[in-house]
């Protein structure tokens, strides 16, 4: 995590950012669901996730986004602000796999003092998790 926050004269379209390595475990998992107020039963009992046709429990979209966003938030620092997050999801993240978050400034407003951020989260065993992108405004300077 950056202890400083980046600025926005630092910060050039096509820069990429570290990629983060999330191991996906039940604990997480139910403790997103949980924390998003999701009890949907397929996030925490895996005979209904088998019901429905998967192996294991699987991560809600709040915890996908929440990743997404401290993906972000880790290389800005702390005295950014979100503005907006889109987010799609792919393939489903289960217990056992591994979410690598990859992403890449795509665009500097000057003028607003944003910067738009690609981010992509491939699983190591169905591929792309999520795609999308994060607006963040950063403060002004060098």
């Amino acid at each position: 995590m950056n202890k400083t926050t980046r600025s926005l004269g630092s910060v050039a379209v096509g820069e990429k950012l570290p990629p983060l390595v999330i191991d996906i475990t039940a604990g997480l998992i139910v403790g997103g669901a949980i924390a998003s107020r999701d009890f949907t039963p397929v996030h925490h009992e895996k005979a209904a996730a088998q019901a429905a046709g998967l192996p294991d429990i699987f991560m809600n979209i709040l915890t996908s986004n929440g990743l997404m966003a401290r993906f972000v938030t880790d290389w800005t620092g702390p005295e950014a602000t979100i503005k907006r997050i889109d987010v799609k999801l792919g393939a489903p993240n289960l217990p056992g796999m591994v979410m690598t978050i990859t992403g890449e400034v795509a665009a500097k407003d000057e003028a607003a003092g944003t910067v738009d951020v690609s981010v992509s989260g491939d699983n190591n065993v169905w591929g792309n998790h999520m795609a999308g992108m994060v607006r963040v405004a950063l403060p002004r300077g060098t």
